[in-house]
């Protein structure tokens, strides 16, 4: 699909038909948008891991500079969960289950969708999970 849509001026709505045309285009473009953020913020960070990568002649200087690196390289990892999570969201609105539970088949939600555009559960069925996944982290 090639349906462009400007993100200043369309807001998904509840008075549509969950998960149109123009829903979808939406979702893609925010999804395709914070993709392309991450992968230039990895960029930068590549860069700056390249000049840092300087040898430090002082033991503190070089423990905080491994500290630096290993933090930023933590980081990086958790984007590159992430844009995985990304590209999951965009598989699923290729094949038409995006905006719907994973557990209940219901809609998610347009205003779930918008804060968190990777969910997969509903608001309900995430706190389900949450409690059973309290439940066996206390045992």
């Amino acid at each position: 699909m090639s349906e462009k849509i400007d993100l200043s001026s369309y807001v998904p709505s509840e008075d549509e038909e969950f998960m149109n045309v123009n829903q979808r285009a939406y979702f893609r473009a925010k999804l395709v948008a914070w993709k392309n953020d991450i992968l230039r913020e990895a960029r930068e960070t590549l860069d700056h891991l390249a000049e840092e990568s300087a040898n430090h002649p002082d033991l503190a200087d070089r423990a905080s500079s491994e500290t630096d690196r290993a933090i930023e390289l933590r980081a990086r990892d958790r984007q590159r969960k992430l844009i995985s999570k990304i590209d999951a969201a965009l598989q699923r609105i290729e094949d038409g289950t995006y905006g719907y539970c994973e557990e209940t088949g219901e809609p998610i939600g347009l205003k779930r969708l918008d804060a968190r555009p990777i969910a997969t559960l509903s608001i309900e069925a995430q706190e389900r999970h949450e409690r059973r996944e309290k439940v066996y982290r206390d045992e």
